[in-house]
């Protein structure tokens, strides 16, 4: 049985997510190597990685850090934080990385990415995860924990076993102060937060204004509860079995949310930059085309936001 004391472990996507997880995994003593490109990577290499925190500021003056994951070989490990666009790039990218027992879990916020790895690296390798933190990159070699205290991470089996993999990683999570837990089914967890992720990056991207006006006014919020309702009516055509106070229970966390609170999509968005559009509420409607479901709520969002989405990839159709 593998022991924790020191994992091999690659962190790829060195954002809000993989910088804090990752920091603190190495933190900890682990072998960690952060697969990361461009001004992010050389600030890496030449000052380290350095994490500032609503709970406390650390830095790792030295990281092993490349954009190259052949030169890092098999890990025990692989902790995926890309955006949702780059999912099957990265996984053919990361086959250096994966041995016969290599572990990959995404931590993305959307639910496709399990399966995408899954086409590219095999099933066996696979499992799903997601985490709550707000974090982001401030400039190159700087993250920021911004939100959520303490940061936690899900992850389960894609069957819902529970399996001795699922206690080691743990194990290397809590070591280094992470709180991990996993579910009696992980896909319940990930529809959850979905159901959040779809609604608070719809409804923040559209509006342009914080939570805590559009969960407020009585034109949006009744909106919002539909919003949440239809990615309920989807996981459950989908087969997976909901809470009956799903909706109840996130529109109460959302209302706990700091005032001021953005997703990253909206502030993608705000920023003319491209977004997770297509994994978020383009994901959604894709899903709910395919069983049959209404989404008129989310299939509006997507609408709305699309151009401003194909603008931010140079994919306007042409001027006629």
């Amino acid at each position: 049985m593998k022991t924790t004391e020191s994992l091999r472990i690659a962190i790829v996507g060195v954002g809000g997510v993989g910088g804090y997880f990752g920091g603190r995994l190495a933190q900890a003593g682990h072998d960690v190597f952060f697969i990361a490109r461009g001004a992010h990577l050389a600030a890496m290499q030449r000052h380290g990685l350095r994490v500032q925190s609503i709970a406390d500021d650390f830095i790792l003056p030295e990281v092993k850090a490349t954009d190259d994951p052949a030169t890092v070989g098999p890990v025990d490990l692989v902790i995926v934080a890309v955006k949702g666009w780059q999912v099957r790039e990265v996984a053919i990218a990361m086959r250096p990385m994966i041995g016969p027992q290599t572990v990959v879990l995404p931590l993305l916020n959307g639910v496709d990415a399990p399966t995408e790895l899954a086409e590219v690296l095999g099933a066996d390798h696979i499992l799903a995860g997601l985490c709550r933190i707000i974090a982001y990159r401030a400039a190159p070699g700087v993250i920021v924990h911004a939100g959520v205290n303490p940061p936690s991470i899900d992850f389960g089996e894609l069957d819902n076993r529970r399996t001795p993999r699922l206690e080691w990683i743990r194990a290397a999570f809590e070591r280094a102060g992470i709180q991990a837990h996993i579910p009696d089914d992980i896909h319940v967890a990930l529809w959850q937060k979905f159901m959040l992720v779809c609604t608070w990056s719809g409804f923040g991207a559209a509006t342009r204004a914080p939570i805590g006006v559009w969960r407020s006014l009585p034109e949006t919020r009744p909106l919002v509860e539909r919003c949440l309702q239809e990615v309920v009516d989807v996981a459950v055509a989908r087969g997976v079995m909901m809470p009956e106070q799903a909706v109840a229970s996130m529109m109460a966390f959302i209302d706990s949310m700091p005032y001021d609170g953005t997703a990253s999509l909206q502030r993608d968005v705000m920023a003319g930059q491209p977004s997770e559009l297509s994994s978020q509420n383009g994901a959604l409607v894709r899903l709910a085309r395919e069983a049959g479901v209404s989404v008129p709520v989310n299939e509006m969002l997507y609408a709305i936001l699309l151009p401003q989405e194909l603008a931010a990839r140079g994919q306007l159709p042409e001027r006629r």
